[in-house]
């Protein structure tokens, strides 16, 4: 069984990783809106993931007879100036949802919840790459700079991204 304040803050988590979904979506869309179809590919592919990663919760809160209590979900940005600042703007967020990661792997600890802890270290190395994906994207826009053939150029090879179910465990 798990511990009422963890499964809060599990439930918490649910929240943040459907809004992460919710958020990349609006990207997206700001990208389509631009004909940058690369672009709002990698950002639909964040959405997915981002889906997958609280679908990932809520199943693990339910195998440890939590409860799920699904809250509403906050409208996010749907402007932004640039691609640039897109990126900084995903690079921003992830690094919040990499803090509440380790609040989470925390109290963990806290509550002596090992099911809990071994679970969440998936969730670990999951920010380290996501974070890392948005610091070589925002490179790239740094290199490329003003010029619409690197941008362009970047569209295509963003294009390329597809989405990978990750593997089911036997959690």
């Amino acid at each position: 069984m798990i511990s009422k304040k963890m499964e809060k803050a599990l439930n918490d988590q649910i929240n943040e990783e459907f809004y992460s979904s919710y958020l990349y979506l609006s990207m997206e869309a700001y990208f389509e809106a631009r004909n940058l179809k690369g672009f709002a590919n990698w950002m639909h592919v964040q959405y997915l993931e981002e889906m997958e990663h609280g679908m990932k919760i809520y199943n693990y809160l339910n195998e440890r007879g939590g409860t799920v209590k699904l809250g509403a979900i906050a409208e996010p940005a749907h402007t932004w100036k640039s691609p640039m600042d897109v990126f900084e703007q995903t690079l921003k967020h992830e690094k919040h949802i990499t803090e509440r990661i380790n609040y989470l792997v925390n109290l963990a600890e806290k509550e002596k919840d090992r099911s809990a802890f071994n679970f969440l270290q998936w969730y670990i190395d999951e920010q380290v790459e996501e974070e890392g994906n948005d610091e070589e994207i925002i490179a790239n826009l740094k290199f490329i700079g003003e010029d619409g053939r690197g941008l362009l150029m970047l569209d295509r090879e963003l294009a390329q991204r597809v989405y990978t179910p990750p593997v089911q465990s036997n959690e």
